[in-house]
C-alpha cells in the first residue's frame, strides 16, 4: 500500500468534508480516494469515516490518527521538495585559476549534457583542496604528481622573445664570469605550479647547477610573473596552451622535465566516478592536458563574434 497516498487523501477528504471534493483537492479521481482511504482503514484497522452521513465524518478513530496523518503528509511534502531543489542546485566544482573562461563554457556545457548544473570556484591547487576537505565545494579537481594523475599536462617555458633552441636547460640560466650577482635571467613558478613535484624538482635542480637563489622563485600571481616575463625578459613555467594565450613563445624545458598531474576528486568514490566519465575530454581541453586519443571531443562553445 501506497501508505503516503492513502494518508494524503485521508486528509484531503478530512478537511474538504466530502469524497468528491476531498479528491479534486487531492488532483486525483473520486474512486481511486475513496480506494486509499478505504486502503488506509485496513491497514490501520479502524474506520475513518462515518458513512451513514453524506459528508465525510470523521469517526473518533480517525479524529485521534489524523494529525499524525497530518505530519506524515507534511514531511513527505519536505522530501519532494529537497529532492526537487537538490535536483536543480548547482555543484559546486573547484577548478585552476588558469582554466580560461572559454574552456570552463565547454565544460559547463558537457555538464548540462550530462545533467549537471556546474558552479565554477576558481583558486589555487591548496585553496582547491582545503574546499574539498572543507565540504565547501561537492568536488574538485586537484594537484597531484603526475604518476597519479588522470590528466597529465607537460610544462615548458613562454618568454617574450624567440627562442633559438628546442629544449631549454636550466643551466643556461648560469650567470657568467664579469655579470653581476643577481643579474641573470628568472624562471618564475606561478601559483599553479607551487606544488611539491613540480617546484622542489626545479629547486634542487637551481642548487645543483649553481644558479643564483632568486633565479627560480615562486610568484604571488601569474599577473605577475607574467609582467616580469614581458618587462625584464624573465622566464614563465607554463604549458604551450598558455604560453599562447599570453602571446608568449614557448619551448621544452629539459633536465628537469616537470608536468602538471591533475585528479577528479568529489565528495565520495560513486560520485566520483559519475562526474568523470561525462567531464574528461572536456576537463582535459579545459587544463591543456596530454590529449588521449580515445576520448571525445569537447563540445564546442559558438563564438558570437563570427559570422556562419
Amino acid at each position: 500500500m501506497d501508505l503516503v497516498g492513502a494518508c494524503r487523501a485521508f486528509v484531503y477528504v478530512s478537511d474538504r468534508g466530502g469524497f468528491t471534493p476531498g479528491a479534486a483537492a487531492a488532483r486525483i479521481p473520486q474512486p481511486v480516494a475513496s480506494r486509499r482511504v478505504a486502503a488506509l482503514e485496513r491497514h490501520l484497522g479502524g474506520q475513518l469515516f462515518d458513512r451513514s452521513t453524506r459528508r465525510a465524518v470523521l469517526t473518533p478513530f480517525g479524529r485521534e490518527v489524523l494529525p499524525a496523518a497530518r505530519r506524515l503528509v507534511r514531511l513527505a511534502e519536505e522530501l519532494e521538495y529537497d529532492a526537487e531543489r537538490a535536483r536543480h542546485s548547482p555543484l559546486r566544482l573547484a577548478v585552476p585559476e588558469t582554466c580560461a573562461t572559454r574552456d570552463l563554457a565547454a565544460l559547463g556545457a558537457a555538464g548540462r549534457d550530462a545533467g549537471l548544473r556546474l558552479d565554477f570556484r576558481p583558486g589555487p591547487p591548496a585553496v582547491r583542496a582545503a574546499a574539498l576537505r572543507d565540504r565547501e565545494v561537492r568536488a574538485a579537481v586537484v594537484a597531484v604528481p603526475p604518476v597519479d594523475a588522470a590528466w597529465r599536462v607537460p610544462l615548458g617555458v613562454g618568454s617574450a622573445t624567440a627562442f633559438e633552441v628546442r629544449t631549454l636547460y636550466l643551466g643556461t640560466l648560469r650567470v657568467g664570469r664579469g655579470e653581476r650577482p643577481g643579474g641573470g635571467r628568472r624562471l618564475w613558478i606561478q601559483p599553479e605550479d607551487d606544488v611539491p613535484h613540480v617546484r622542489d624538482p626545479l629547486s634542487r635542480s637551481r642548487d645543483a647547477l649553481g644558479l643564483g637563489p632568486g633565479q627560480v622563485l615562486v610568484a604571488s600571481s601569474l599577473a605577475d610573473a607574467a609582467t616580469e616575463v614581458l618587462v625584464r625578459g624573465d622566464l614563465l613555467l607554463c604549458p604551450a596552451g598558455q604560453a599562447e594565450a599570453l602571446g608568449l613563445y614557448w619551448c621544452a624545458l629539459g633536465e628537469p622535465v616537470v608536468e602538471r598531474g591533475y585528479d577528479l576528486v568529489a565528495q565520495g568514490q560513486e560520485e566520483t566516478e559519475r562526474l568523470r566519465a561525462p567531464l574528461a575530454a572536456a576537463l582535459a581541453h579545459c587544463l591543456d592536458a596530454v590529449p588521449d586519443p580515445a576520448a571525445p571531443e569537447p563540445a564546442a562553445v559558438p563564438d558570437p563574434g563570427r559570422t556562419p
